[in-house]
């Protein structure tokens, strides 16, 4: 979670200063959904993302460099420096891509998990998803599917209760998300997305169900993002200010509660792990300036022609 944390600072003072160009958005205060998810797979296993997915490419393995590149648009980026922020990609850690159309990789890990069902594989794809992405069709299309055909597959929705800057009451006639699969027999679970132990509790419980063939789950992660929609300013969302909810989040960090579960159990000295940490993101961050710049000549490469 820490690793998270300092690499969207990063990424956030780069924004700010214009070294990255493209659109970032950061998942500061959400840590603890990609690192408790990801801590309950295991190796085969594939998570997919969408535009927010910092988190999800470094809980499940991805290059600190990598990822650092991207955003530069490096040639030694993940994706090559041609998709930045949005576009995430690490076949070795099971990251086949994330993609910034929202609910669009959904039907993707659908799709996976029927691949491995057809294949006697016991393997799980993971679906990480905002709360405005259960507003879209194809998610509850994918729900049937997945539930019709017990595919090995858990749908984690991050609700951070805006989807952009509309709260969830100006969307919504009730705070029921948990529910969604339950019109498709999905079993569905809401946990509290700022405490990494209940979130890998839950996701292995779920992952185990999915793995042995009890088909798929929800999740709903109740947590909060400290940034806005887009872009490294805190609590503002293209320009709009938020309800305050802000200060009242802020209390519930969701590192700074597993310190102190850490501490309560023995470890009461995480300075070390953190000036760690910090020495990662420094030579990462050299690692990702120091990268070529992509070839003009390869503009055309990876592009469709007519």
């Amino acid at each position: 979670m820490l690793r998270i944390r300092r690499a969207e600072e990063a990424i956030a003072e780069m924004s700010e200063s214009g070294e990255a160009r493209c659109p970032c958005h950061l998942s500061i205060g959400q840590e603890a959904v990609p690192a408790g998810v990801c801590a309950a797979l295991r190796t085969g296993d594939t998570i997919w993302g969408g535009h927010r997915s910092h988190g999800h490419y470094l809980a499940q393995g991805g290059s600190l460099e990598g990822l650092f590149a991207e955003v530069l648009g490096k040639t030694t980026g993940c994706a090559g420096g041609r998709g930045g922020s949005m576009h995430l990609i690490g076949p070795e850690q099971g990251i086949p891509g994330t993609v910034p159309i929202v609910a669009g990789t959904i039907p993707l890990a659908a799709g996976a998990a029927l691949a491995y069902k057809l294949r006697g594989e016991a393997r799980v794809a993971v679906a990480f998803f905002g709360d405005g992405a259960i507003e879209e069709g194809s998610v509850h299309e994918t729900l049937n599917l997945a539930a019709l055909y017990q595919l090995p597959m858990i749908f984690v929705c991050e609700n951070n209760l805006y989807s952009s800057h509309l709260h969830w009451s100006e969307r919504r006639v009730a705070d029921n998300l948990h529910h969604a699969g339950a019109f498709h027999s999905v079993p569905g679970m809401r946990v509290d997305g700022n405490e990494v132990g209940d979130v890998f509790r839950a996701t292995r419980q779920a992952v185990a169900r999915a793995r042995f063939g009890a088909g798929p789950a929800f999740l709903e992660c109740r947590t909060f993002r400290w940034r806005g929609h887009v872009g490294a300013s805190a609590d503002e969302d293209v320009g709009v200010r938020r309800r305050g909810e802000l200060a009242d989040w802020l209390e519930r960090d969701p590192i700074r509660r597993a310190e102190e579960r850490l501490a309560n159990w023995g470890m009461a000295d995480l300075a070390p792990h953190r000036a760690e940490v910090d020495r990662e993101i420094a030579q990462a961050l050299a690692a990702a300036r120091g990268g070529p710049a992509p070839d003009a000549q390869r503009v055309g490469e990876h592009v469709c022609a007519p």
